[in-house]
C-alpha cells in the first residue's frame, strides 16, 4: 500500500499540479470519509508506528520515549479525536440571524476547504508540530504538501512512510529536502500555508506568499516570562518551570524563557530550582536518559556561544553549564546577572539555559515585557488575583498559563498561537479547522424583500423610506 514510492520522480510542481486537479474531490467526499480518514490516521499513531515514532525520536536527538509518548503522540491523538467527535457539528451550515430590513432572506455561513495547502514543520516536535496541523488540514478537506525538517532525518523519512501508507500524493504528500526545498515550494500559489518556525523564517514566508495573496498561520516562538510573585506556591512554581523548561531540553517555543521572582522568594526559589533539576535528571544530567540531547553541534554551538558570551559580560551560573560535544548534550542551566543585552537575552533561547531576575514592583517585570516583542506565552505564579489580573491586563501575549507551565497548549478547546512577532492565526480545535478553511458567507432571498421598494427610479416617498431605513434598522 506504499501510494507515495513514484515521489521521489515527481516535480514539485506535479504534486502541486495533482493536488489541485483533486482539490474538489477531497473537498465534496462525505463528510463521514474524513472522519474515516482521521481514524485511521488515529491508528497509525496510536497503534501501527507508535515504537518507530518512538525509536525515531530516540535516533534524532535522544528523547526518552515516555517524553515522546507525551509531548508527541498524546497531542496529535488528542487532536484526532477532538476532530472526529465534533467534525459534523463544525462543517454543519452555521445559520445567522436575518436583520428586520432583510425580511424574507436566510442567511448562513459554510465553511469550506482553502484548496490546497503547505505545511512547514519544525525539527523541535517533529511529530506533534507535523501531524497537529495535519489534522485541522483533513478535517477541513484539503490537499496538503507536508515539509518536515531535515535535521531530524529519522523522524522525517517516518512522517513520509506513515503518509505514504495512507494517502495517495494527489491528496496528502511528503517532501524531504533542507532550505531549498521550502524556497522552491513557496513559489507555488498555495491556498494556506502552515508554518512553525522562527519569527525570522516567518518573514521570510510571509513575503513569499504575499507573491501569491496566500493566507497563511505563523506559529513562531520568542522570548515567553514567567514571573514568580510574593504569593506563589514556591515548590510548585519551581517543580511546573523546571518541568515546563527542561522537557525536550528548553528546546520548546513556548518554554519559560527567563524568570522574574519577587526579591522576598529568590533564594526559596532558586533553591527550589536545584532540588527539583537534580529530583528530575539526578547528580549528573548529561548522562541521564530523561534529559534530550540538543538536535545537532550547530545548536550546541550556538548555546555554548551564547553562554560564553554571557559569562564574559558578568553573568554568573548558579547550577548547571556542562556540556558535552561528543552526544550533544547540556545540562539544564540556570544564571543570574545575566545582562539584558546579552545574545541569550537578545535572542530565543531555544535550550537549557534558565536567566533569573529579581523585581520588588510588579510594574518592572511589565515594562520590560512591554518593552520587547509580544511573546508567544506568558506564566505567571500566584495566588494573588488581583495581581494577576493586572499582569493580564497590561501585557500581551499568544497564551497565559497561571500556576503551571506549558500544558496550554494541550487544551484543545483554546486556541493556540501567537500575535505579531510571536506568529499569525490560531490552532488547534476549531480553531485549527477555521485556519484551514473558508468561512464562506450565503445569502438567499425567499420572497421579494423591502429594498426592491427602493431601487430606481428615486422619488421623495423612496428617498422618505430611506431615510428611515437609515433611522430605524
Amino acid at each position: 500500500n506504499n501510494h507515495q514510492a513514484i515521489m521521489p520522480n515527481n516535480t514539485y510542481q506535479e504534486i502541486f499540479e495533482a493536488q489541485s486537479k483533486n482539490q474538489f474531490a477531497v473537498a465534496n467526499a462525505p463528510i463521514s470519509e474524513r472522519k474515516q480518514k482521521l481514524k485511521q490516521l488515529l491508528q497509525a499513531i496510536e497503534v501501527t508506528f507508535r515504537q518507530e515514532i518512538r525509536d525515531a525520536l530516540l535516533a534524532d536527538y535522544g528523547k526518552h520515549p515516555a517524553e515522546v509518548d507525551l509531548s508527541e503522540v498524546f497531542p496529535v491523538t488528542s487532536e484526532l479525536k477532538h476532530a472526529i467527535s465534533r467534525l459534523n457539528n463544525w462543517t454543519s451550515p452555521q445559520s445567522v440571524d436575518t436583520p428586520l430590513a432583510f425580511i424574507g432572506s436566510s442567511s448562513w455561513i459554510q465553511y469550506e476547504p482553502k484548496g490546497v495547502c503547505l505545511i512547514i514543520s519544525p525539527w523541535n516536535f517533529p511529530i506533534n508540530l507535523t501531524f497537529g496541523p495535519l489534522v485541522s488540514a483533513i478535517a477541513a478537506g484539503n490537499t496538503v504538501i507536508i515539509k518536515p525538517s531535515e535535521h531530524t532525518p529519522h523522524a522525517s523519512t517516518l512522517i513520509k512512510k506513515i503518509i505514504a501508507s495512507l494517502f495517495n500524493p494527489n491528496e496528502i504528500a511528503v517532501v524531504e529536502g533542507a532550505t531549498e526545498a521550502s524556497t522552491e515550494l513557496l513559489k507555488l500559489p498555495f491556498h494556506h500555508i502552515f508554518f512553525t518556525g522562527s519569527p525570522a523564517i516567518g518573514k521570510i514566508i510571509m513575503a513569499a506568499a504575499a507573491k501569491n495573496l496566500t493566507s497563511f498561520t505563523l506559529e513562531l516562538g520568542g522570548k515567553s516570562p514567567t514571573i514568580v510573585d510574593e504569593s506563589a506556591n514556591i515548590e510548585a512554581a519551581a517543580k511546573r518551570t523546571v518541568w515546563g523548561k527542561y522537557t525536550n531540553n528548553g528546546q520548546v517555543c513556548i518554554a519559560p524563557d527567563y524568570v522574574f521572582v519577587h526579591e522576598s522568594k529568590k533564594t526559596a526559589f532558586v533553591e527550589a530550582l536545584q532540588k527539583q533539576i537534580q529530583a528530575f535528571f539526578g547528580e549528573n544530567p548529561n548522562k541521564s536518559d530523561n534529559l534530550t540531547k540538543i538536535v545537532n553541534s550547530h545548536h550546541l554551538g550556538r548555546l555554548k556561544g551564547y553562554l560564553d558570551q554571557a559569562l564574559s559580560v558578568g553573568a554568573k551560573v548558579i547550577t548547571g553549564g556542562k556540556l558535552n560535544a561528543i552526544d550533544n548534550s547540556f545540562e539544564p542551566t540556570v544564571l543570574e546577572n545575566v545582562p539584558m543585552d546579552a545574545d541569550m537575552m537578545t535572542n530565543e533561547i531555544f535550550g537549557p539555559f534558565l536567566p533569573i531576575y529579581t523585581y520588588n514592583n510588579i510594574s518592572e517585570p511589565i515594562d520590560f515585557i512591554n518593552k520587547n516583542e509580544k511573546p508567544l506565552a506568558l506564566y505567571i505564579y500566584s495566588k494573588d488575583s488581583k495581581n494577576t489580573k493586572h499582569i493580564l491586563k497590561n501585557t500581551r501575549a499568544g497564551s497565559t498559563c497561571i500556576n503551571n507551565n506549558d500544558v496550554q497548549f494541550f487544551n484543545n478547546n483554546l486556541p493556540f498561537g501567537g500575535v505579531n512577532n510571536s506568529g499569525f492565526g490560531k490552532s488547534h480545535g476549531k480553531f485549527g479547522f477555521e485556519a484551514f478553511s473558508n468561512a464562506r458567507s450565503v445569502y438567499k432571498q425567499h420572497i421579494p424583500g423591502a429594498l426592491e421598494l427602493l431601487m430606481p427610479p428615486y422619488n421623495n416617498f423612496k428617498k422618505t423610506m430611506i431615510d428611515l431605513t437609515i433611522k430605524w434598522f
